[in-house]
């Protein structure tokens, strides 16, 4: 199978949360890979002829040195954020691109606003910066675990119940702010169900060589699950917009993950119509005559 024939099987909407619309998980199937099966499309050819036309398209953003790409990866434990970049982002130039794993904040980006150390780590023109987690674990973790937002020191009169309403306005704006000045934002959800998670919690237990990615506290917030779940919907139903929407994509099956995931990418790329820099006559001519300048070395 072709990328282009693998491409007519997908409606890539289907994995858009829509904006302006209530988003239910329920109505995206974790399990979704259009009806193939991984040995019938050769989905590491695939994935390669993707990784191809990305490393083209980032020399190009380089060159160009018009917009930033800004990646963001959201997902529960275990559904492949790490995997993903690894393998989608593996033909990239190293110079070119940044991933940032966003952990527990410090106490420095504590007395610092909840954007704060994000705007730090935003990629500058020419670059691709990803982003494992982000700020929107400030409507997330923050969310599910209110003990988080009492050590974020906020003003007493702001702490109500429409602190969740004016995060996702302030974020919707940042992002406007960021795309209208050349930083194209793609937005990812790896979608992965309960029970995918808990076979590979247990694969990470059994396997040695996986034991360090496991800790018991991913299970203890498995307990969050439903909590998550809701969490996550007001996320997508409050932050996915035209300019930078969401996208859910199913993680229960890693490999067809990884090809949607490098599709919308390259997608993405493509519709910023990259190209090299045109070369003036007068940069032509100082060409010439350094090809001069070496011929007469010989």
């Amino acid at each position: 199978m072709t990328p282009e024939d693998f491409v007519q099987h997908l409606d890539p909407s289907q994995f858009i949360a829509p904006p302006g619309r209530t988003i239910r998980l329920k109505d995206f199937d974790s399990a979704y890979t259009a009806g193939l099966k991984k040995k019938d499309v050769d989905a590491d050819g695939l994935l390669k002829a993707g990784i191809e036309r990305l490393a083209t398209y980032q020399d190009m953003l380089y060159a160009q040195d018009t917009y930033a790409l800004l990646i963001i990866f959201q997902a529960m434990d275990a559904a492949g954020k790490d995997g993903t970049i690894k393998h989608v982002m593996s033909g990239i130039n190293p110079q070119g691109c940044q991933v940032y794993s966003f952990k527990a904040p410090s106490a420095e980006e504590l007395d610092h606003d909840y954007l704060w150390r994000s705007c730090k780590a935003l990629p500058e023109r020419g670059r691709i910066g990803i982003f494992n987690r982000s700020y929107y674990e400030e409507v997330l973790v923050v969310r599910v675990h209110p003990e988080v937002l009492a050590r974020q020191k906020l003003p007493p009169s702001t702490v109500d119940e429409s602190l969740w309403q004016r995060r996702y306005q302030e974020i919707n704006h940042f992002e406007n702010y960021l795309v209208n000045n050349g930083v194209i934002i793609l937005k990812f959800f790896l979608h992965i169900s309960k029970d995918v998670q808990r076979k590979r919690f247990l694969e990470r237990i059994d396997l040695p060589e996986k034991n360090w990615k496991f800790s018991v506290s991913d299970v203890q917030e498995r307990q969050f699950w439903d909590e998550y779940m809701t969490a996550y919907e007001d996320v997508f139903t409050h932050t996915s917009t035209e300019w930078a929407p969401w996208h859910i994509i199913p993680a229960d099956r890693k490999w067809f993950t990884r090809l949607i995931v490098a599709y919308f990418i390259a997608q993405k790329m493509h519709s910023l119509n990259l190209a090299y820099p045109t070369v003036t006559d007068a940069h032509r001519r100082e060409l010439q005559k350094a090809r001069e300048l070496l011929n007469a070395e010989r």
